[in-house]
């Protein structure tokens, strides 16, 4: 008896929506109060002086000037400060 070969089922073909994460604002970029810098699931990278860290660890600048990341403990993990602007 011939049977015909069936077509692929219809339990591939779907994914969910990138989430947009990662590094924003890179090292010496100049900042505003506010801008994001790191969108982040987990302190991948640590804040450090003048950010802060909003409840799904997206580190933010919280004064005017530029973005520099610094080595941070062992393991090669790094923090993100912010070097005012000199008025």
């Amino acid at each position: 008896m011939a049977h015909k070969k069936s077509s692929g089922s219809a339990k591939n073909g779907r994914d969910s929506q990138s989430k947009r994460l990662g590094v924003k604002r890179y090292d010496g970029e100049l900042v505003l109060p506010g801008t994001i810098i790191v969108r982040q699931r987990g302190t991948r990278i640590h804040p450090g002086v003048n950010v802060g860290m909003g409840r799904d660890f997206t580190i933010f600048a919280s004064v005017l000037g530029r973005v520099k990341f610094q080595p941070f403990r062992k393991g090669g993990r790094k923090k993100v400060s912010i070097l005012p602007a000199s008025q």
